[in-house]
């Protein structure tokens, strides 16, 4: 079974890795941008950085989703007897939704903050 099959157990670590990987880049990258190329203060929230944010937090949450549905549908067309590979692909079709939400939460303060404050 490959790692990229939706009923492989590495499966139930990617959304939280991706995740992650999400929180380190958002504000990584915002502490790289704000220092080399600040947005103008007196723009409030409405600035390029916000928006390149939540343009990148949307795409990779609708990502993180279609890996969910990805896994929740591949859990009733696998059944090896001992239910092993639907429980996996169940909680692994949970976690990337968690870490959906988690995504566009991180996000979401874009829309109301000024990025350089």
């Amino acid at each position: 079974m490959s790692v990229w099959s939706p009923l492989h157990p590495a499966q139930l670590v990617f959304g939280l890795v991706i995740w992650s990987g999400w929180f380190v880049l958002l504000y990584g990258g915002l502490s790289v941008a704000c220092e080399f190329a600040p947005p103008p203060d007196k723009r409030g929230a409405v600035t390029w950085l916000n928006g390149v944010m939540l343009f990148c937090g949307a795409i990779l949450a609708v990502l993180l989703i279609w890996l969910a549905r990805r896994c929740w549908n591949a859990a009733p067309a696998h059944d090896d007897g001992d239910g092993s590979g639907r429980f996996i692909a169940r909680i692994a079709a949970a976690a990337y939704l968690i870490s959906a939400l988690a995504a566009f939460a991180l996000t979401l303060p874009s829309v109301i903050l000024p990025p350089c404050v």
